[in-house]
């Protein structure tokens, strides 16, 4: 198909979790789809890289082949306060970890051998309504599509340029994080996620494939500031005053010459459509990583989009009642979620609040089980 003289059923700007799912799903009920991804597969992304059990079926069906990935499967979950106190406890259902270098190259071969039109190393410029149809404006190009879903993560050019309110917050207490990750080796256990709380912040660590453990941790702008935007002198000011960090920092076989990190990190709020432009995953709402199910949101989500693009595509509902029902959908699906994770995350990074929420946590059991089924769903 010669790109700019044809009307694509679906365009999807972001080649993610959210991204390719929504466009292999797509693609798979006879849908003309083109994806366009800023970067070329396959590269890594800051992400906590552990996925929820509730996930599993759905990356079945889209062809992900479990059987021949050996994936560590994580049952037990880890937290310490600043000072060092801690609990241990079991992760039900729990999940499995896997990189995003990975994952994100799989689901590229399933969505290039479905027939998605893969557009990688393309930055969407604009995306606009127009006479009916959306009009993807890239690379001095155009194309056209009857739909367009916007998976492009927490926070892009096109945010900005929209002028999307969180977008243009300032710094408060659901905006302005930035996100820190690495690859490591360290004798840490296969099947457990550990989140070691430092002031106004948290550091998660578990096992991805081929023996390699993610190391990604979530603080503010301000911590960085106070290390004179030193990311090094950050980690060892602030965050190897927790014992279990500065026991894993010194540790760890670093497998990068630098870490990945990402700025403006929002946990506000954001609309679910503008301008007749669907958004799916973080580009729909972040959830706080400590919770550790972004990445299944993302999937469902890429579910109940595609469900109701292909509802319009076949002229069984309108524009604005496939709109409606998406964001009906998402909200009865994740708000609860959303919320949760605010106010888990209000307990952490203070060390006084963490240190109660731990303590308590470890003399009720239920409480555990409470906490992570508000941040966990239904297998879908």
């Amino acid at each position: 198909m010669k790109l700019g003289s044809d009307t694509y059923d679906v365009a999807v700007i972001g080649g993610g979790l959210a991204g390719l799912s929504a466009a292999i799903q797509l693609n798979r009920r006879g849908y003309s789809v083109i994806l366009f991804e800023k970067k070329s597969y396959p590269f890594h992304r800051v992400c906590g890289e552990y996925i929820s059990e509730e996930s599993r079926p759905f990356l079945r069906e889209l062809g992900l082949p479990f059987d021949q990935l050996e994936l560590p499967e994580i049952r037990k979950l880890m937290v310490s306060s600043p000072d060092g106190s801690s609990l241990e406890t079991a992760l039900t259902p729990g999940g499995f970890g896997i990189s995003r270098y990975r994952l994100d190259e799989l689901l590229a071969g399933l969505a290039r051998s479905s027939g998605v039109q893969l557009m990688e190393a393309t930055k969407v410029n604009n995306i606009r309504y127009e006479n009916g149809v959306m009009v993807v404006n890239f690379h001095q190009q155009e194309v056209r599509a009857n739909v367009a879903i916007g998976c492009f993560g927490k926070r892009s050019n096109l945010d900005v340029t929209w002028e999307r309110p969180f977008a243009l917050a300032k710094g408060g207490k659901l905006n302005n994080y930035i996100g820190v990750k690495y690859h490591v080796r360290i004798d840490e256990p296969a099947d457990m996620i550990a989140l070691h709380n430092f002031k106004n912040g948290y550091c998660g660590i578990s096992r991805v494939e081929d023996g390699v453990s993610c190391l990604c941790y979530l603080t503010t702008a301000h911590n960085l500031s106070l290390s004179n935007n030193s990311i090094a002198k950050m980690e060892t000011q602030i965050l190897m005053r927790n014992p279990h960090l500065a026991r894993i920092f010194n540790e760890a076989e670093m497998l990068w010459s630098a870490p990945l990190s990402i700025s403006q990190v929002s946990f506000m709020p954001k609309s679910k459509v503008h301008d007749h432009i669907l958004m799916v995953g973080d580009a729909a709402g972040t959830i706080t990583p400590l919770c550790g199910n972004g990445m299944s949101m993302a999937l469902n989500g890429s579910k109940i989009v595609a469900g109701q693009v292909a509802r319009f595509l076949q002229k069984e509902i309108s524009r604005r009642e496939m709109e409606w029902q998406y964001q009906k959908q998402w909200q009865k699906q994740f708000s609860r979620r959303l919320y949760a994770g605010r106010i888990i995350q209000s307990f952490f990074g203070g060390p006084l609040l963490s240190k109660i929420l731990v303590k308590a946590a470890s003399g009720f059991p239920a409480l555990n089980r409470y906490l992570v089924r508000q941040t966990h769903g239904d297998q879908f």
